[in-house]
């Protein structure tokens, strides 16, 4: 997709026409007349524009500043983001109670638990990121590995309940295209 601003109309292939609502540095918000708001990759090159509207050249807001800093620290150092476990789960316990009586259940502290969640998350993103960067791979390729990790992010939303800030949560394949 080329650049475009508030207020362009747009054709998905599977959403029909939309009006872009939001832009953000990597993603549009567009809402469809047929499926809601979608938030939709500015690399996603299946959108048929139908009326361009000039994307406004000074709208970033902190947020956005901060994101992007954090992905560029992400990609180019070993620093590992702080990701915050809800108040409410804090000295929480996971139990692993067997379905055999005669078995004993297995205690593991919340924190490490939430811990394992994270470096996975961590994991997935390096595993992303070395996809992306490999020379060897066709698009084609790229884009079903990429497919497949997001489905991997997808299954692993149930754990969204333990994060304190909604923007930390996984996001599969109906949050984001």
């Amino acid at each position: 997709m080329t650049n475009l601003g508030i207020g362009s109309r747009v054709r998905h292939p599977e959403h029909g026409d939309g009006v872009i609502i939001q832009v953000k540095p990597e993603t549009y918000y567009i809402t469809f007349i047929t499926s809601g708001m979608r938030e939709i990759s500015r690399s996603f090159d299946k959108i048929e524009i139908i009326d361009a509207a000039e994307p406004d050249t000074d709208l970033v807001s902190l947020a956005e500043v901060e994101q992007l800093f954090t992905k560029l620290l992400r990609k180019f150092s070993d620093i590992q983001e702080t990701v915050e476990l809800a108040p409410k789960w804090k000295g929480g316990m996971v139990i692993l109670k067997p379905g055999d009586t005669g078995l004993k259940p297995k205690e593991i502290p919340l924190d490490n638990f939430f811990g394992k969640v994270i470096m996975l998350r961590d994991r997935l993103r390096v595993l992303e990121q070395h996809i992306n960067a490999n020379k060897n791979l066709s698009d084609e390729e790229k884009i079903n590995l990429q497919q497949y990790i997001t489905r991997c992010y997808g299954s692993l939303t149930t754990f969204n309940v333990l994060f304190k800030y909604t923007t930390d949560y996984f996001v599969g394949e109906k949050g984001k295209e």
